[in-house]
């Protein structure tokens, strides 16, 4: 696969330093080409460095690993040399106090599928701390991290599901571009709540077994208040699911 990298920063050279290991001919662009050559050499595996231009024509996939605030506008100048592409966003709206900054209006995976409308934009990697992106792999507790992608192409998320793979994550479904907000939220949430709080956020979701309520015993019966054990009653308390 071909890949444009729009970005020199940490993300860009966690995540492509896994896609150049993989195989796959990696451009990273940049508006300082000199740094921009630092990192596709820190990278190796044939990674080339290039303008924002270049990277964003070089590729099938291109990863747009700007700061938010910066990524619409660039990707508004490059609209036409990303016509046909996937566009993959792993920003984090994100100000301070953990505040939204998209709050009341478009994600910031809207936002730049407004500024390249050709393009197949996917929302994907923002959870995570780019150190997280540099492990090889990212396996915690025996089980490989798990990738929530939004987007409403099909080829386009196949296409990023197989990048995910290849940094040894698995990838997750998690609806249209119109949920990539809740995956902006969702960061947000866990920003706060591991740098304010020093809080485990593992620790807040029940296993799937129990996403439901309580699994109901064999041949459990009726509860003392009518309902089957396990069933209506706790689903109740969980919110009526």
């Amino acid at each position: 696969m071909r890949i444009g990298v729009l970005g020199t920063g940490n993300m860009a050279d966690a995540l492509a330093t896994h896609w150049a290991r993989a195989g796959h001919e990696v451009t990273v662009g940049g508006r300082d080409t000199a740094a921009a050559d630092r990192l596709a050499r820190r990278i190796g595996g044939g990674a080339r460095a290039a303008g924002l231009r270049a990277a964003a024509a070089a590729g099938e996939v291109v990863l747009a690993a700007l700061p938010y605030g910066a990524g619409a506008e660039v990707v508004r100048e490059l609209r036409a040399e990303l016509d046909g592409t996937v566009l993959v966003d792993c920003s984090n709206p994100v100000g301070p106090g953990f505040r939204l900054l998209t709050d009341g209006g478009p994600s910031a995976a809207r936002q730049l599928a407004g500024a390249a409308p050709g393009a197949e934009v996917v929302k994907a990697f923002n959870l995570c701390h780019e150190d997280v992106w540099r492990m090889r792999p990212p396996v915690f507790d025996g089980r490989p991290l798990a990738v929530p992608l939004c987007g409403d192409d099909a080829a386009a998320l196949a296409r990023v599901s197989e990048l995910v793979r290849d940094a040894g994550c698995r990838p997750v479904a998690a609806g249209g571009l119109d949920r990539a907000g809740l995956l902006e939220a969702t960061a947000a949430l866990f920003i706060g709540l591991w740098v304010g709080e020093g809080a485990d956020v593992q620790a807040i979701a029940p296993p799937l077994s129990h996403a439901s309520g309580e699994p109901a015993a064999s041949g459990a019966g009726t509860a003392a208040d009518g309902t089957a054990a396990g069933g209506t009653a706790a689903t109740g308390a969980a919110g009526g699911r």
